[in-house]
């Protein structure tokens, strides 16, 4: 029996599977380019960037940094429970030492209206 691979070798402008580090996706690519009968570099169908073949492996792995910032914030919160209130001191009240004037271009008392 002879594998598949031996019939139906792969050839430039083949379609395969394979990471793009653009779209960050596993999508179709065409083969670009070959070196001694293996897969060189590739062309990514959807946005058209070229690169080399990356077996399908995908880029680094991403650590949720949110989720760990998260538990170090929780970390040092206080124990959930009843809370009490902080107390809350009156303010106190400000006086007017000195009272409003009353200015007029009379003199002595502002004139009473009529009765």
């Amino acid at each position: 029996m002879k594998s598949e691979m031996a019939d139906n070798p792969r050839r430039l402008g083949d379609l395969i599977d394979d990471y793009c580090p653009r779209c960050k996706l596993l999508l179709n690519h065409a083969i670009a380019s070959m070196v001694e009968g293996n897969v060189a570099k590739v062309i990514c169908q959807t946005c058209l960037s070229e690169h080399p073949f990356r077996h399908g492996q995908g880029g680094k792995k991403k650590t949720d940094s949110r989720a760990t910032l998260f538990d170090q914030v929780m970390s040092k919160a206080p124990a959930p429970g009843p809370a009490e209130p902080p107390p809350v001191a009156p303010a106190p009240k400000k006086r007017n030492l000195n009272p409003a004037r009353y200015i007029s271009r009379h003199q002595g008392k502002p004139p009473r209206p009529p009765r």
